[in-house]
């Protein structure tokens, strides 16, 4: 996952939960501006950090193996 896609996926989640970049940056205990950097596409944020965020909205993190296509 690029950091696009990521900032993409938490910008979404946030915005449909109706919360603002400084609720979700003061809840999850991750600094505003580490949230808009993400948010942004800017950030290459720590596993610590997206999972901060991604449990603050209901959301958890997964690693899956990927399929090599030969």
């Amino acid at each position: 996952m690029t950091p696009k896609q990521l900032a993409t996926i938490i910008k979404n989640r946030r915005e449909i939960l109706k919360i603002t970049q400084e609720q979700l940056a003061d809840t999850a205990e991750v600094g505003l501006r580490t949230l808009k950097s993400i948010e942004s596409g800017k950030a290459n944020p720590t596993i610590d950090t997206v999972a901060k965020l991604a449990n603050v909205m209901g959301m958890e993190l997964k690693l899956e193996i990927k399929t090599i296509k030969s």
